[in-house]
Formats: C-alpha cells, sequence, structure tokens
C-alpha cells in the first residue's frame, strides 16, 4: 500500500499550528504500516539549499494557465517529503497571508498545490492520497475529475478555516460552472474549497470523536452541518496524538534540568530557572501557562474577562501568545497592572518546551477544539491541564475519571464556570500527595500516535477493498 500524504505545514519545515506537528508525527507513526510519503509547497522563506532537487518535474495547467513545477525533497525519521515549488505558489513568505491577512490569490497558490500533489501521486504511483484541511481539499475532486485509479481521504482539523473565495475563483483553478451548485463547491454565492474535501474524497474523518459529532450540529458545524450531516456515513473520529520522542522531559535538550516522574524535583528547578528568565517573583507560587494562538477559538475573551480575578490568587501566570493585535493590546494593560502576570508575544520552540515543564497548570479555555495537542504535551511535561470540555479536549482530560489525561474540566464557557475551575486547581496543588498522584499518573500515559497510526491503517484498507 502506497500512501502520500497532503498538507500544507509538515514540522519541522514549516508550521503556524497542530497540523505540522500532526503531519510529522502521524505520518512517522503510519510508516511502521504502510509505504508513506508526505508533499507540502515549498516556500519563500525555505532555503533552497537545504533540500535536494528532485529529477521529478512537470507543468500542471489550471484556467488555461500552465504551471511549471519543481519538486524538492528531504528525509527525516526515515519519511521522505516532497516540496512542491511554482512561482506563485512559492513567492510569498508567509504561508497563508502576511500582517495584513490571507493573500489575495491563495486560491490560485493551493489550486496550483492539489493539482501538482495528484500529478506526484500518479508519478510515485500511490494508492491512497491523504489530504488534511482546505489547502489540500481540492485533490479528492481532482482525483474523481481525472477518473484516476487513486482513493482519497480527507481530514478535517479545523471546519473554522474553509478556505472561502470570490465566484471567480472557480474559473482561476480551471473548473466549470457545473461545479458551482450547493451539493457541488457553492457556499452562499461563493466558493468553498473545504467542501471538495468533504463530498469527493472516499473516507473522510475529524481528529478527535467528540468533534465529530458535534461538526454535526449547529453550534459546532460553522455552516456545513447539513453538508457533514449528508457524508457521516463515512465520518469516522480519530483522536491525534503526539511524538513522544520529541516531547520527553528525561531527554529535552531545551530543558535545563530533564526529569522523569521519579525525579520531579528536577521539574521544580526548570521552574525555578524559568521564572528567573521570564521574571516572575515566587516560585513557591502555582505557576499556571497557557501556549496558544490569539484568536477567539482559544477562549481569550473568557480569559481577559477573568484576568482580574484570575490575577488577585495568590498565582504567577506566564502566557506565550502571537495572533492578533487586538487581543494583545487588550491583554497589556494586565501586565502593566499585576506583577505576576507576564506575556510573552511570539512563538518560540524551544521556549513551549520549557515552558510546558516549569508549569503546575495549562489553561485551555477554548470556546471549541477539534483535538489540541498542547494539553497532552503538558501532561507528558506534569503540568495539569484545565481545559473546557469539548471537542478533544473532552476526549483527552478527565477530571473524574482514572483515565489519560486527568485534569481540571469545565462545562461551559463562562468567567464563572472557568474561576471555579482555578479554584478547583488551587485547592488540589494544596494536597501535595494529590497532586503528585495526578502527576505521575499524567506522565506514565501513552499520548503517542500509535493507536491513531491503527485506527488509519485500517481505514486505509477498508477504502482499498
Amino acid at each position: 500500500m502506497r500512501v502520500l500524504f497532503c498538507a500544507s505545514e509538515i514540522f519541522a519545515y514549516a508550521k503556524s499550528g497542530g497540523l505540522a506537528d500532526v503531519g510529522h508525527s502521524l505520518v512517522k507513526a503510519l510508516s511502521a504500516h504502510v509505504k508513506i510519503c508526505s508533499v507540502m509547497p515549498f516556500y519563500a522563506f525555505m532555503d533552497k539549499n537545504v533540500y535536494q532537487q528532485s529529477s521529478i518535474k512537470f507543468s500542471v495547467t489550471l484556467g488555461g494557465i500552465e504551471y511549471k513545477v519543481d519538486i524538492y525533497e528531504a528525509m527525516a525519521d526515515g519519511v521522505k517529503t516532497y516540496f512542491v515549488n511554482s512561482s506563485i505558489l512559492s513567492a510569498t513568505k508567509c504561508m497563508y497571508g502576511d500582517e495584513n491577512g490571507a493573500y489575495a490569490n491563495n486560491d490560485i497558490r493551493f489550486g496550483i498545490f492539489c493539482a501538482a500533489a495528484v500529478e506526484l501521486a500518479k508519478v510515485l504511483q500511490a494508492d491512497i492520497i491523504h489530504a488534511n484541511d482546505w489547502h489540500s481539499a481540492l485533490v479528492p475532486l481532482f482525483v474523481k475529475r481525472a477518473k484516476l485509479n487513486i482513493k482519497t481521504l480527507f481530514t478535517i482539523h479545523n471546519l473554522a478555516y474553509q478556505g472561502v473565495f470570490d465566484k471567480s475563483s472557480l474559473a482561476r483553478i480551471g473548473l466549470e460552472d457545473a461545479y458551482f451548485h450547493m451539493d457541488a463547491l457553492e457556499f452562499y454565492g461563493k466558493v468553498n474549497f473545504l467542501k471538495a474535501g468533504v463530498i469527493y474524497s472516499d473516507a473522510l474523518t475529524t481528529v478527535s470523536p467528540t468533534y465529530a459529532k458535534e461538526i454535526l450540529t449547529k453550534e459546532f458545524g460553522c455552516g456545513l452541518e447539513g453538508l457533514l450531516n449528508a457524508h457521516k456515513e463515512k465520518l469516522v473520529g480519530i483522536l491525534n496524538g503526539i511524538d513522544e520522542s520529541i516531547f520527553n522531559p528525561q531527554n529535552d535538550a531545551a530543558l535545563c534540568r530533564p526529569y522523569s516522574y521519579e525525579t520531579l524535583q528536577k521539574k521544580y528547578e526548570n521552574k525555578k530557572e524559568l521564572q528567573k528568565e521570564v521574571g516572575l517573583r515566587d516560585v513557591k507560587k502555582p505557576l499556571f501557562i497557557m501556549i496558544s494562538r490569539l484568536v477567539h477559538q482559544k477562549g481569550f475573551d473568557i480569559l481577559i474577562e477573568s484576568l482580574d480575578d484570575f490575577l488577585k490568587e495568590d498565582i504567577n501566570f506566564l502566557l506565550l501568545a502571537n495572533g492578533e493585535d487586538a487581543y494583545r493590546q487588550a491583554l497589556e494593560p494586565y501586565v502593566q497592572k499585576y506583577k505576576n502576570f507576564k506575556f510573552l508575544s511570539g512563538y518560540d520552540e524551544a521556549l513551549s518546551h520549557r515552558i510546558y515543564a516549569s508549569g503546575d497548570f495549562l489553561l485551555m479555555p477554548s470556546l471549541f477544539e477539534p483535538c489540541g495537542l498542547n494539553q497532552m504535551i503538558a501532561a507528558r511535561y506534569g503540568t495539569i491541564p484545565i481545559i473546557h470540555g469539548v471537542g478533544g479536549l473532552k476526549d483527552s482530560v478527565h477530571e473524574k475519571k482514572m483515565k489519560c489525561a486527568r485534569g481540571i474540566v469545565f462545562s461551559q464557557p463562562t468567567k464563572k464556570a472557568f474561576l471555579l475551575a482555578i479554584k478547583r486547581a488551587l485547592r488540589l496543588k494544596k494536597d501535595e500527595k494529590r497532586f503528585n498522584e495526578f502527576i505521575s499518573f499524567n506522565m506514565k500515559c501513552d499520548f503517542s500516535f500509535k493507536k491513531s497510526a491503527v485506527a488509519y491503517y485500517e481505514l486505509y484498507k477498508k477504502v482499498l477493498s
């Protein structure tokens, strides 16, 4: 069985969020079961000298225009990744858009990527293309349209991002007006790329069992709940995992003191070093951490509404986040007002590891969360998750059950519920024996992609049968 995994970002080549981590870790785990390689765009910020140019070359034609494609390649963890290099696709410095928003030509950029991925699959004689999110959602449509003997699986990582463009995009990506109706790509007078993945794929997945149920409802369906219900017979929720070789406190080079559940004093030493680094006092206080994107989805409205009450507690709070300026500006007055709050704007991978290793509690008040990886990483580092019980958070964090991981769960996305969860966390911290039991239990959990890889392998076999 030959599988081509198609994604817009893959760690460590390019990353803006969890999709990149899945693109690395899931494919690595799948390589134990199938012959698999990956394909992603070659972006302008990538250094061509680092990659090997492949002998594979071809052109794709969209909307009557021919686009030449060069392929680069690299090998990591036993998996080969191919990179699609084409003038329009690869000319931009950011993946999806600059500080002013999405690029106006993202439709043709990712249209080229999808067409190129299908051509590459033909060259590699792939049996299945596993496409991910709207950036590669045209792949199943292009395969069906060309009547190729290739099966497709499409995974929704976040339904909130759908790739919606003006109707004129249809002609630019070379599709006929026959595709502009509600049972194809039309979406309130526009063109919706993600619909192509839902409709034309042979199998449809999302990244947790609970999220697979949630997206069938009006509350979480983002306007596509009707379409998803029409295709629910092929919809499966498979919980993501993490790469435990990367997220391992016992040998993490980013930490000043590697540790295990048997040497938790060294976790405390990491906390002491980090608080000194960022300027937080009193290492004995509970340290709450949050590593996130500054967007509405991640619960920042609830957090900001609660900050005055939260920061008056005898705690420290460290936030590492990058995203929307409005949230950044809303947070700044609290940084000035409270000495026990530090906000680090931006993202740094090594720093994030040190923060995970130093925290007592991780905050994830997300309004919705398809899966989430932060809660698994935090638990792996002995930092107890505090989560809003939705999506993959609900599937992976449990307050009243002895299941992986153990944490604090609140069921309503409100200030009151959030602050009550903080109170429960503080009571837990005071009960040293029970607090350490939570930590030890979580650090022994299996958060790897092994189970996910087996589930995808079985689904691949089903699609091919």
